[in-house]
């Protein structure tokens, strides 16, 4: 091991109503993937006092996650966010490369690429060393949680646990049942949703979810927008921050998010809704095509 510190009453709009969960069952959380979603979570879990496993196959990924969490708990603590001093925040992070070194977690987050066949391998992996009383949550954006559930033992332990980006900051989180999904597993997540500060929103499981069923079909008709020549890209964003009161226009906001994964999410509710309003548009294809994926390839739609 190489281990581094660093219910049921239902209400009139048809959702459970929240009913107390023993969170103290939670007491450590592993989260698989040290990109910025999987580092947001875990610096998220462990200000709200959880201590965290958080295991990424690239050691140098498992650094480059703590040194922005340091920066990032920096400036909340400068700003009089955080009462914690740093140092302490982080000694509840420790970091693993291997899957094994996550068997003493109460629940796991997954928050790897949004790739379904990398998803399913680590959670049978997850699935054969956790204890029988252990949760799995993925931070998938549109999968289906049935699905994924299903490569499982503990289909009724398993639950969709979407963050938004960038978690330190979004309070959201949108949660999402399976088919098989308990209410006592839906209580205790939603209960360390609330330990972590955020607000929750509950999904049954279709594609896309609330979130990106409304929101990606805008930003895929931005694209369309702009293929058509009917504005250019400063004018299509100006015009929907100004017109609609958003904080960011949908084509800063695609890049923003990463164009591989608006169209992942795209092709996931048109194969899985069957409907031509939600096909890709061509012009997204092309700029994924080139590499041009947003601010993270340093070029998408904008050049950065």
């Amino acid at each position: 091991m190489t281990l581094k510190s660093t219910s049921s009453e239902t209400t009139s709009a048809g959702s459970k109503a929240h009913t107390p969960a023993n969170i103290d069952a939670l007491r450590t959380v592993g989260v698989v993937g040290a990109g910025q979603m999987g580092g947001g979570i875990a610096q998220v879990l462990a200000q709200s006092g959880v201590n965290v496993v958080l295991s990424d196959v690239n050691p140098e990924g498992l650094k480059k996650a703590l040194l922005t969490m340091d920066r990032s708990l920096g400036k909340l603590f400068e700003k009089g966010k955080l009462s914690e001093h740093p140092p302490a925040v982080l000694g509840r992070v420790k970091t693993t490369t291997s899957l094994s070194d996550l068997a003493g977690c109460d629940l796991v987050i997954e928050a790897v690429n949004e790739s379904e066949e990398l998803k399913t391998r680590i959670f049978k992996e997850l699935d054969a060393v956790l204890p029988p009383h252990a949760l799995l949550a993925s931070n998938t954006s549109s999968l289906p949680i049935t699905r994924l559930a299903s490569t499982t033992k503990r289909a009724d332990k398993f639950i969709g646990m979407h963050f938004m980006n960038p978690v330190p900051i979004m309070e959201l989180v949108e949660i999402i049942r399976g088919h098989s999904t308990s209410d006592e597993t839906y209580e205790l997540t939603r209960s360390l949703a609330e330990k972590m500060g955020k607000k929750t929103v509950c999904s049954q499981d279709f594609p896309g979810f609330i979130v990106n069923r409304i929101l990606m079909p805008m930003i895929n008709e931005a694209f369309y927008t702009l293929m058509e020549g009917i504005a250019s890209p400063a004018d299509i964003d100006a015009g929907m921050k100004l017109g609609t009161n958003q904080p960011m226009g949908p084509l800063t906001l695609a890049d923003f998010i990463g164009l591989d994964t608006c169209l992942a999410i795209m092709k996931v509710l048109h194969e899985g809704l069957g409907d031509s309003k939600y096909r890709p548009c061509p012009l997204l294809r092309k700029y994924v095509e080139a590499g041009h994926l947003g601010r993270k390839t340093g070029r998408g739609v904008y050049a950065y």
